[in-house]
């Protein structure tokens, strides 16, 4: 059977679409190309995925692992809802494929630059105002890095093929996975100037139940933490609602009712106004959860890092200090 030439592997090194012979993997022990196609694997949790950023094709990423359960007496990955997991024997062989991967890298004719693709998943403001700003400045530093933000607001997955890192709102409940405690940021009721002037400013939290509230859409809301209005606001009719918080703040500003918004956001638009500052503020915290696997990879720490180092800065900012 003719062969075909090998390809180059983004990540590593060199590999063939060729599986080994069969029979031989068990022989010979885990071959580095298959744990190469593990680590790939591992990281996006799709085949696809895997196939096409090491330039192979699916059956080849899938022959290649059948060889590599072959060669270690049992399964590397199952497929879970999000995509394909690693077992414990699985997170092992990661380990040796981190090295390999490693030992390649430290060969290449002194290139030292950090390289590959991080995928973040982050709530709206923190991808546009915290992710984004870190992402760029690691970019700067690290050109060949890529980083890829998903905007979304939910609970942290158990399952999170595909995914580095992890911004959620409030302490997660995570196994195989390390949660770490990035900072405060805070929610106030707001409303726009030309809306205030026309309906009145509210003096006390009795007056709210004359104006409707801009907020999350209340039965689609995953996330526990956020699901503080009605303890601030009990008398408010809804007004305009929107899984997407930047629909929140620019409702408000079109004078749709006071808004529950957060003030790292609210506070960039001279057009709201701040109400009852003293009576409605809520404190939530943001918390990052990744694996120590893909903690490991220096592009990740180095996204990581910086957005750490961006929740430092913006802190007062976050919790709506002057």
């Amino acid at each position: 059977m003719a062969k075909t030439a090998p390809r180059l592997c983004k990540n590593a090194g060199v590999l063939s679409d060729v599986p080994p012979p069969d029979g031989l993997g068990s022989e010979r022990g885990p071959s580095a190309d298959d744990l190469l196609v593990l680590l790939a694997v591992g990281r996006t949790g799709r085949y696809n995925l895997a196939a096409e950023e090491l330039g192979l094709n699916h059956t080849t990423i899938s022959r290649r692992i059948a060889a590599l359960e072959a060669a270690m007496g049992g399964r590397v990955l199952v497929r879970g809802s999000g995509g394909w997991e690693l077992t414990d024997l699985g997170r092992d062989a990661l380990s040796a494929a981190e090295a390999v991967e490693s030992a390649v890298r430290s060969l290449r004719s002194g290139d030292r630059s950090l390289k590959g693709v991080v995928r973040i998943s982050a709530t709206d403001g923190f991808s546009a105002y915290i992710a984004a700003p870190a992402a760029a400045q690691v970019q700067r530093e690290h050109p060949k890095v890529v980083v890829e933000i998903v905007a979304t607001t939910r609970r942290a997955t158990q399952q999170r093929s595909g995914l580095d890192v992890e911004i959620v709102v409030g302490e997660p409940k995570v196994h195989r996975a390390e949660a770490i405690r990035l900072g405060d940021y805070c929610l106030g009721l707001y409303g726009a100037r030309s809306y205030l002037a026309e309906q009145g400013t509210p003096s006390s939290t009795a007056d709210l139940e004359r104006y409707p509230l801009v907020y999350f859409i209340d039965s689609m809301l995953q996330v526990d933490d956020l699901d503080v209005a009605a303890s601030y606001t009990p008398a408010m009719r809804e007004s305009v609602t929107s899984t997407n918080v930047f629909v929140h703040v620019e409702a408000t500003r079109a004078a749709a009712g006071l808004g529950l918004l957060p003030c790292f956001m609210a506070d960039r638009h001279d057009d709201l106004v701040r109400v009852l500052p003293g009576d409605v503020s809520v404190r939530l915290t943001y918390w990052l959860v990744t694996r120590a696997e893909a903690l490991r990879r220096p592009e990740v720490a180095a996204v990581v890092d910086a957005i750490r180092a961006r929740v430092r800065d913006q802190q007062d900012v976050l919790l709506g200090r002057p």
